[in-house]
C-alpha cells in the first residue's frame, strides 16, 4: 500500500511541473544533427558530398570486396581460400544470395553511395551560396559519383533498382533494366560533365573533372556498343579540349604512393592510412584499401585472390625492341620468376614457389616492406588514360577506322619499349576482327589487376555463348561453372527480392 501511495504522490508531483519544463526532456542530441538542423550552409552542403567520397573507404565498396567481383570473377583472377563460400563466389557457384561478403555488402554499400548522392541533390540547391558556381560544381560532383556507382551497379547485377529521390523506409523501389540504368548514367554524366572544371585548385584534387566525366561516359558507351558516343566522348581527352591534362607517365608510377593524382590518372580512389582502425563512418574510421591484405602471397596476407597464371605467358611471347621481357610485368605480378627476371624479391624475400602461382602485384606495398597493408594508402587509379587510349582505339576500330587506331595502341606500347604494333603484328592489318583480338591482349597487359576485366568480357560478347565461354575456361577454369545468360550478372541479394514486391530476381536465378 505504501508503494501504491508513493507512486500517486510522484504522478502528483510530475504533473504540477509547467509543461514548458516538459522541453527539458526533449533534448536534441549534440552529437548528431537532424535534417532540419543540417543542410543549412555551404559547410553542410561541402560535408554533404565528401560523405559520399567517404563510402569508398566501405568494406563492400572499394576498400575491400569489389575487387573480388571485378577482378577475381574475370578470367585475370581467382581465389583459392579457405573460406569456401568466398571462394565459391568468384566460381559463379552461387548457393547463398545473401552471402554477406559475396554479394549484399557491396550491394548494400552501392545503395547506400546512390542515397548520399541523392541528399546533396535533394537539399544543396535550397542553400545559399556566395559563389553559384561552387554550387553548380558541388551539385556536379554529386551526379559524378551517382553515375559512377550506378555505372558498376550496371556491370555486376544490370537490373538494378534506380532511385533518384530521397526515400522512407517504407518505399519500394521499382525494378529497373539494364537500359533504363546505363541511360541514367549517361544522362547524370552529361549533366555532370557540363558543370565540373577541368582541374581543381591543388587543395582540391582527387575530385572528378570533366575530363572524368567524359571518360566514364565513353564506357558507358562502350559498355552499350555506342561507338559514335564513345568516341565523341573520349575525344575530350584524346584529341580535344582536354588533351593537354592528360599523358602517360612512368608505368609503376600508377600503382604506389608517390606521384599519386598524375597526368595519367583520370579518376582515382584517395586512400589514406591516418586511421588505423577498424571500417565504418565514424571520423576515425580506416580509409584505407584493404586489397593488398588480401591478394597478398603466401605467408605475407590472407592470400584469398591471386592471378591466373596464364597471364606471365603472355607478357613474355612478344619481346622488347632491346629483345627484353615486357617490364610491365615487373609490376603487375608476383610470380615464381620474379626474381630472376628483374632481380626483384616478394616483399624482400626469396620464396619457394608452386609453379602455377601467380599473385597481383599492383597496388602492393612489398617495395616499401610494410606489413600493415590492411591500412594501405596507395591510391586505386580506377580511370587512367592508357584505359582511355586503347578504348578509344576500340572504338574507332568497330566504326571502321582501324588504320586510325594503330597510333593509339602505338602510344601505350611505346612506352612498354615495344615496336609499332604494324610491325610487330604485320597481319592484322586493317582486318578489324583481327584488330579486336590483338586488343584484347594489349589490354590484359596493360591493364592487369586494374578492375576492367570482367567489363571488357561483356563487351567483347565473351560471354554470351557457350563457344565464347569454353574459350574463356581455357585460361580460367573457373568458367566451366558459367552458365550463359545466367552468370553474365549476379543475382540479387534475396532479402531484397522478398522484402519488396516491386522487385523481380534476375533471370535464371
Amino acid at each position: 500500500m505504501k508503494n501504491i501511495i508513493s507512486i500517486l504522490i510522484l504522478i502528483s508531483i510530475l504533473m504540477s511541473v509547467p509543461s514548458c519544463k516538459k522541453d527539458l526532456l526533449n533534448q536534441d542530441n549534440p552529437n548528431t544533427l537532424t535534417v532540419e538542423q543540417f543542410w543549412k550552409t555551404e559547410s553542410d552542403a561541402q560535408k554533404g558530398v565528401n560523405a559520399i567520397y567517404a563510402m569508398s573507404f566501405q568494406s563492400g565498396s572499394w576498400a575491400r570486396w569489389i575487387y573480388f567481383r571485378l577482378d577475381l570473377t574475370s578470367d585475370e583472377g581467382f581465389s583459392n581460400s579457405p573460406w569456401a563460400e568466398l571462394a565459391d563466389w568468384t566460381r559463379f557457384q552461387y548457393i547463398n544470395y545473401n552471402f554477406w561478403e559475396g554479394n549484399v555488402n557491396t550491394y548494400r554499400d552501392t545503395y547506400k553511395a546512390i542515397f548520399r548522392c541523392n541528399q546533396v541533390l535533394t537539399y544543396v540547391p535550397e542553400i545559399p551560396f556566395t559563389d553559384e558556381t561552387k554550387k553548380t560544381q558541388t551539385l556536379a560532383q554529386a551526379k559524378f559519383l551517382r553515375a559512377f556507382y550506378y555505372y558498376y551497379a550496371a556491370i555486376l547485377w544490370e537490373n538494378f533498382p534506380i532511385v533518384t529521390e530521397l526515400q522512407n523506409p517504407t518505399d519500394l523501389p521499382n525494378k529497373s533494366t539494364l537500359s533504363e540504368v546505363w541511360s541514367q548514367v549517361e544522362k547524370d554524366l552529361i549533366e555532370a560533365s557540363a558543370d565540373l572544371p577541368e582541374q581543381w585548385a591543388s587543395s582540391e584534387v582527387g575530385r572528378p573533372t570533366k575530363g572524368a566525366a567524359q571518360a566514364l561516359l565513353g564506357k558507358a558507351y562502350m559498355q552499350q556498343h555506342k561507338w559514335n558516343e564513345a568516341k565523341t566522348a573520349f575525344d575530350y581527352l584524346v584529341t580535344g579540349a582536354g588533351k593537354g591534362y592528360y599523358g602517360l607517365v612512368n608505368y609503376q608510377d600508377n600503382f604506389r604512393a608517390e606521384n599519386e593524382n598524375n597526368k595519367e590518372s583520370v579518376f582515382e580512389i584517395q586512400f589514406s592510412d591516418a586511421n588505423k582502425t577498424a571500417e565504418g563512418d565514424g571520423p576515425s574510421s580506416n580509409m584505407g584499401s584493404n586489397r593488398s591484405q588480401f591478394f597478398a602471397p603466401r605467408s605475407i596476407g590472407w592470400s584469398d585472390g591471386q592471378a591466373r597464371n596464364w597471364i606471365i605467358a603472355e607478357f613474355k611471347k612478344e619481346k622488347t625492341i632491346n629483345g627484353q621481357i615486357d617490364p610491365r610485368l615487373r609490376y603487375t605480378l608476383f610470380y615464381p620468376g620474379l626474381e630472376a627476371d628483374f632481380g626483384d624479391k616478394t616483399y624482400g624475400r626469396s620464396w619457394a614457389w608452386n609453379a602455377d602461382e601467380a599473385w597481383f602485384k599492383k597496388y602492393s606495398r612489398d617495395y616499401m616492406r610494410n606489413n600493415e597493408d590492411y591500412f594501405n594508402q596507395i591510391n586505386n587509379r580506377v580511370i587512367r588514360y592508357a584505359d582511355v587510349l586503347l578504348m578509344y582505339a576500340e572504338a574507332l576500330n568497330e566504326l571502321g577506322s582501324t588504320a586510325q587506331a594503330y597510333q593509339y595502341v602505338n602510344t601505350v606500347r611505346t612506352r612498354a619499349n615495344l615496336a609499332g604494333l604494324a610491325l610487330a603484328y604485320p597481319a592484322i592489318g586493317t582486318n578489324k576482327d583481327l584488330f579486336r583480338e590483338r586488343l584484347k591482349t594489349e589490354r590484359s597487359l596493360e591493364l592487369c589487376g586494374e578492375s576492367v576485366r570482367w567489363a571488357d568480357l561483356k563487351r567483347w560478347g565473351d560471354l554470351d555463348t557457350q563457344e565464347g565461354v569454353n574459350k574463356v575456361a581455357l585460361r580460367d577454369p573457373d568458367f566451366k561453372n558459367f552458365v550463359v545468360g545466367k552468370n553474365i550478372r549476379l543475382p540479387l541479394p534475396q532479402v531484397e527480392v522478398e522484402n519488396n514486391t516491386n522487385l523481380v530476381q534476375n533471370p535464371n536465378y
